[in-house]
């Protein structure tokens, strides 16, 4: 499943991510690549030992823990440490997988899925687009400004060279609750369910059926 979110984060976090961000330095991307992956990277990802960049990852993390629609597709166990990346002209990222097994401060975590928040107006610069190779053919996606897409970790994707101006995102990588992807998506449809018949109707016998198998699923699936 490859989900699209809009505003995955307040206007109001994105305009202080992006004010930090035009003053942090950046280091060479191809720093945090796997010995592969660095053949075919060419990037900047701001310094993430700076103490306003570290805080900036917390408070994004944050964000994206409150946004109810990344916590029912991702279901997140644990999250790796964030990567605010930036384009310029000439810039771009090859062909790549990302790695099956990442390094956390708290030890290490398989991904089961990426994700790109957008962080600048797509209007304001040229190319960049993420391009993910699915069963379905190349996809391409360059959303607006606080817009995030969520995918599996398991595909080959790659970032379209920036021809003008420049592209600034928010990567990072997720292990879910549920390891296997057809179950996080019917666990994603019968949440969006139950929650569209609260909207309408209210708690109703109906609601909570669709509650009760919510849960017994997650007992199923779920790995804590």
């Amino acid at each position: 499943m490859i989900l699209c979110i809009d505003q995955a984060i307040s206007p109001e976090l994105l305009s202080r991510v992006r004010t930090t961000l035009t003053d942090a330095a950046f280091r060479d991307g191809r720093e945090t690549a796997g010995w592969h992956a660095r053949t075919v990277k060419h990037n900047q990802q701001a310094d993430g030992r700076h103490p306003d960049i570290a805080e900036l990852h917390k408070e994004v993390a944050k964000g994206l823990q409150a946004n109810p629609l990344f916590q029912m597709a991702a279901r997140p166990r644990r999250m790796k440490p964030l990567l605010f990346s930036r384009y310029r002209e000439g810039m771009s990222y090859g062909n790549h997988v990302d790695d099956a097994i990442m390094a956390t401060p708290q030890g290490a975590m398989r991904t089961d899925l990426s994700f790109t928040l957008f962080l600048n107006d797509p209007e304001s610069y040229d190319g960049g687009e993420l391009l993910i190779d699915s069963t379905a053919g190349e996809q391409t996606y360059k959303l607006p400004a606080g817009a995030l897409i969520l995918y599996p970790s398991s595909t080959l994707h790659r970032v379209v060279p920036v021809t003008r101006g420049e592209r600034l995102a928010v990567v990072g990588w997720v292990q879910s609750q549920v390891r296997d992807p057809q179950q996080r998506e019917i666990l994603f449809d019968l949440d969006s369910t139950r929650r569209q018949e609260f909207e309408v109707n209210g708690k109703t016998r109906t609601f909570d059926m669709l509650s009760k198998s919510l849960a017994n699923l997650l007992r199923m699936w779920a790995e804590i």
